[in-house]
């Protein structure tokens, strides 16, 4: 799961929406240095993305990419479920996305000491609405070059947005069985 889907699952709470992103951002055993609502959203974080790794369904979503694409599909199926919830967010979500967001981005423009590279991405996440834009298929582009830029070999995500145009219907389709499961899981995992 990618961010939009962390914060959706993690609760509504400023530490735990806190907590939520700060799962990518923060390595390492936590012994404390975070408030324990922010470290309790990080485990259910870690939590969330063991639970997806090791589910059936994300292993059928995997198994659609191509073999040049397998070993960055996990990061392609992330970006695209976002889109998925963002697409159908009345489906899984109280509040309209507009209100979620903005919620998300009043706390963390609010919070002075974000951990190092959040705080450097989140002014961007708020100015161009990262969150929302999921919503638009063709944002995903944009999204994928951006990741590609940190990876070791960059090539293999080039043709990922042809192949999700081809698997948009059947990933589509996993994303339904599997979000309900997930949402039943982090609300067990919930404090």
């Amino acid at each position: 799961m990618n961010y939009l889907a962390h914060l959706h699952l993690g609760g509504q709470r400023p530490a735990q929406l806190l907590g939520s992103l700060y799962g990518d951002f923060v390595k390492g055993r936590l012994q404390g240095q975070f408030d324990p609502e922010i470290e309790a959203a990080i485990q259910l974080h870690r939590s969330i993305d063991v639970f997806t790794d090791r589910h059936p369904l994300v292993d059928i979503a995997l198994s659609r990419f191509s073999v040049t694409r397998r070993r960055y599909a996990g990061i392609v199926l992330d970006v695209f479920f976002d889109h998925c919830l963002a697409r159908d967010w009345t489906l899984y979500a109280d509040q309209p996305l507009a209100l979620f967001t903005s919620d998300v981005y009043r706390v963390l423009s609010s919070e002075p000491q974000l951990p190092e590279r959040l705080a450097q991405i989140a002014p961007h996440m708020v100015a161009n609405d990262w969150l929302g834009s999921y919503e638009d298929f063709e944002v995903l582009a944009q999204v994928l070059r951006g990741i590609s830029r940190r990876l070791t070999k960059p090539e293999e995500l080039a043709g990922a947005m042809q192949e999700l145009r081809v698997l948009y219907e059947p990933l589509s389709n996993d994303f339904r069985v599997f979000y309900p499961q997930l949402q039943a899981f982090a609300q067990t995992k919930q404090i």
